[in-house]
């Protein structure tokens, strides 16, 4: 059945000059049909630079919007509408404004994981893979407001010194791992390498022996492909790790509940399916909109960081 649906999906895409773009934390058999598979960096590069009519995204919600403001002639599609972000959702724009107009003197530095109407209110937008040098690009003499995520925040005021106003927002997936587990699991798996997210929390990152984006995660496993690590981030990320790096062993970090998996799952990206995937290409529905007046408030701080990461 998944693969009769996944070539009458390649056929539905090739008819309509669609383009199938995917988050690491996908299910495989949606990882496995896409065209490009990546980071929320890597995914917004690729959506600026398709010459696809349709663009379809399988990840969450503001992925899919970040791709239709990169894309205003295009469709972008997604599988699943209510694919949302628990960090996009702890950041609302109006108690954000608010908070931007009581500090006019503040850069607004806004992670990737937040709605096209926060985008709008920002000066430059950031994903974790460019966090750092993003900031490290304001001069130290200039104030920052950082939202939503106040664990990428805490990360890069200890990496870069700077003072750095934080937005209380949080992914419920990365606040999930149990440090106890986690230390637990070391003394099962001695000489693991522990590598982390760095939406993960302080007391988590601080046992890391690496801290990096999806993308950055399994280019570190790729420089040690025979060894052990335990990963605390989403555990989708297994699937292309283990297709990257065959020989590495690679052991899902555990979260606070028990659950099938013992590790984090985020229920929202999982929300797509390969089923609701077919369905949207060939309905092309539901489709992402964007109003232009947002559109174009929330291109400029993307395009910045798009320059800034070339």
């Amino acid at each position: 059945m998944t693969k009769k649906l996944s070539e009458a999906i390649v056929s539905l895409k090739n008819d309509k000059n669609a383009v199938i773009l995917a988050h690491y934390y996908q299910a495989p058999e949606i990882q496995d049909i896409a065209d490009y598979v990546g980071d929320s960096l890597g995914l917004s590069q690729k959506a600026a630079e398709t010459n696809a009519d349709i663009i379809v995204f399988a990840g969450v919600h503001f992925m899919a919007e970040t791709a239709k403001i990169l894309n205003p002639t295009k469709k972008v599609l997604i599988p699943d509408l209510n694919a949302g972000c628990s960090l996009a959702d702890s950041c609302l724009p109006g108690p954000f404004a608010e908070l931007v107009e009581a500090y006019p003197d503040h850069m607004v530095i806004t992670y990737i994981n937040c709605s096209a109407e926060i985008k709008a209110m920002s000066d430059i937008v950031c994903t974790s893979s460019n966090a750092l040098k993003i900031v490290n690009s304001i001069p130290a003499e200039v104030p920052i407001i950082f939202a939503p995520d106040k664990n990428l925040g805490k990360y890069i005021q200890k990496k870069t010194g700077r003072a750095l106003l934080l937005w209380d927002g949080s992914c419920i997936v990365h606040e999930a791992f149990s440090i106890d587990k986690l230390v637990n699991l070391y003394k099962e798996h001695p000489g693991s390498k522990i590598i982390a997210h760095p939406e993960s929390e302080t007391h988590i990152l601080d046992t890391a022996n690496y801290i990096g984006s999806t993308a950055g995660m399994i280019g570190y496993v790729k420089k040690y492909p025979s060894e052990k690590f335990i990963v605390a981030t989403e555990a989708g990320i297994l699937h292309k790790m283990r297709q990257e790096v065959p020989k590495a062993t690679l052991i899902p970090a555990p979260a606070q509940e028990d659950n099938t998996c013992a590790c984090s799952e985020c229920a929202y990206m999982k929300l797509n399916t390969l089923q609701k995937l077919y369905n949207c290409l060939r309905d092309d529905t539901p489709q992402i909109q964007v109003s232009e007046k947002i559109r174009i408030q929330a291109l400029k701080p993307i395009e910045r960081m798009l320059e800034l990461s070339k």
